[in-house]
């Protein structure tokens, strides 16, 4: 038999490297088998109907590296319909597991169906939830943080230990009893308390005197701005919802619902306990939740009363949101710096201001975006779309600008090129304040300013170092400008994060297309997908 010539083995070697490299660059998969289900719990005192995952409350934290797989095969035991968002996790390519009513049929009572994700290009900190109903306000959410992958340096040295805080406000209420009370217009009533961990008061983390922390702090709440301070302690803000800040030290951070932050903390105070400390922001009564930073080796517990809150209010807060600056020359999840992007001079393609409004519809209270108060059709926006089924949405039904007029009843997506670069404005004319999420994407937070936005306040925006985000907050009686490259492919909810307003219609949908059908893209619809409505006909 002729042997192969020397280029030929080369080639053959080549080759084979190639294939080896291929199998081993797939990245790893992680498998979660999660039963949620109904369990009595007390976080306040009171014994009440909680939402389980396998039996905690609050649910597993997820800690994950970049790009790995994660698997989660969700057995739903409750009575009722239920989906899973992931706050902040890009669903690259795949809004088929975004885990909203527009994008999923729900998982039914006693079925179970299985999420498939990648956490592709994402380091930081995020959430998960319950996105169905009110089902948040009964438990069913945790934390899910990302850590970079070893090859890719961060900005600080490696911290000695991660606290993870997640922080909830908390009713005493059934879920279904402030469901009915929204359903019937009612105002939605205040909170009885905060949690942090599931707990007002009792949480320990212990560390040594002289190392230095991450604490990672996630608000899923539903309603409730909070203010986060450690007693005696620095917060060095290293991170905002997966990108890497400049590193400005704070006695006090304010964290608006659905956000989360990570900060250093260096325990350089007596050898004794602390308070951590989550309180209200902006509203009477002030409630409180507090968790103890323990020093390996105390004896003395915690001194006296809480830290106080700041003495400031909106102002105080928006002046602190537009300290906040990108870290240029830091790694995120990819080797190349954040500041390679120049956002800044990219042309804008479209402008989106958006209003929220609160509505009298039928005589019953909801919230609009535009005029428009949003109502879930019974077939998932992106499975009609895809399966072109006619009569579910219309795109660009709603307008770019706020219109004069009543508001309706609507199916709202805006119609959205693929690669596009928008700049969105949230325009809120009312008293309190508002949290906007946007699922698929991240988007710089490049301005906040009182009164109404119109062109001219462009100016003011900050194009070189605005941190991206997932979840911006807007102040009464305020406008917040925000620019989003639009690079995944898909049908993304743009919603309000404050939940019952949610729920009442405060939200539409970005429908991200090109007509070129590729996997580069996009994925196809998973063989698994669950059908309903006018879906499962087709």
């Amino acid at each position: 038999m002729r042997q192969p010539t020397g280029f030929l083995r080369f080639l053959l070697g080549v080759l084979a490297c190639f294939c080896i490299s291929m199998v081993e660059a797939e990245d790893p998969y992680r498998f979660y088998n999660w039963v949620v289900q109904y369990g009595t719990i007390s976080p306040l005192g009171v014994k009440q109907r909680g939402i389980l995952i396998n039996g905690q409350f609050p649910g597993p934290e997820i800690n994950v590296i970049t790009n790995e797989n994660v698997i989660v095969n969700v057995i739903n035991k409750l009575d009722e319909p239920i989906l899973f968002t992931w706050n902040g996790i890009k669903q690259r390519k795949s809004s088929w597991t975004d885990g909203v009513l527009g994008t999923n049929c729900p998982i039914l009572p006693n079925t179970n169906w299985t999420y498939r994700m990648q956490m592709k290009d994402q380091i930081g900190t995020y959430s998960y939830f319950l996105s169905t109903q009110l089902h948040r306000a009964a438990g069913g959410y945790g934390a899910l943080n990302i850590i970079r992958r070893s090859v890719i340096a961060i900005p600080y040295p490696e911290p000695s230990g991660v606290y993870t805080l997640i922080v909830s406000d908390w009713w005493n209420t059934d879920h279904k009893q402030l469901q009915k009370q929204l359903n019937t217009g009612k105002p939605f009533p205040s909170p009885n308390g905060l949690l942090i961990n599931g707990r007002p008061n009792s949480v320990t983390f212990t560390g040594k005197r002289g190392s230095t922390y991450m604490v990672r702090v996630s608000n899923v709440g539903m309603t409730t701005s909070i203010n986060f301070r450690i007693q005696n302690h620095k917060l060095k803000l290293v991170e905002v919802e997966g990108s890497h800040t400049m590193q400005d030290q704070f006695d006090s951070f304010d964290i608006h619902v659905g956000q989360s932050a990570a900060f250093l903390v260096t325990l350089n105070a007596d050898v004794k306990d602390y308070y951590i400390v989550a309180s209200s922001r902006f509203v009477k009564p002030n409630i409180t939740a507090s968790a103890i930073l323990h020093y390996d080796g105390s004896v003395t517990k915690v001194p006296g009363n809480l830290p106080d809150p700041p003495a400031g209010q909106y102002h105080w807060s928006m002046r602190q949101a537009r300290t906040l600056r990108w870290n240029l020359t830091a790694n995120a999840a990819r080797p190349n710096p954040q500041g390679s992007y120049h956002y800044g001079t990219i042309p804008i393609t479209r402008t989106l201001v958006l209003a929220n409004t609160k509505e009298n519809i039928g005589g019953v209270t909801r919230y609009a975006v535009n005029k428009v108060s949003y109502v879930n059709p019974t077939t998932p926006l992106k499975l009609a779309d895809w399966l072109n089924i006619p009569g579910i949405f219309t795109v660009n039904a709603i307008k770019d600008t706020p219109p004069a007029g009543t508001a309706v009843h609507g199916v709202s997506v805006f119609g959205l090129e693929l690669h596009d670069f928008v700049e969105i404005i949230f325009q809120n004319n009312e008293k309190t304040l508002q949290s906007y999420h946007l699922d698929g994407q991240d988007f710089w937070a490049v301005g906040y300013g009182g009164g109404v936005w119109d062109p001219s306040l462009r100016k003011k925006y900050n194009l070189v170092d605005a941190t991206t985000r997932y979840t911006v907050q807007v102040y009464p009686n305020s406008w917040t400008a925000i620019l989003a490259s639009l690079d995944n492919k898909g049908m993304w909810n743009l919603r309000s994060s404050v939940w019952p307003r949610n729920y009442l219609g405060q939200q539409v949908y970005l429908r991200v297309w090109n007509n070129e059908h590729s996997l580069y893209t996009e994925n196809d619809m998973p063989p698994d997908t669950l059908l309903c409505g006018k879906a499962k006909l087709s």
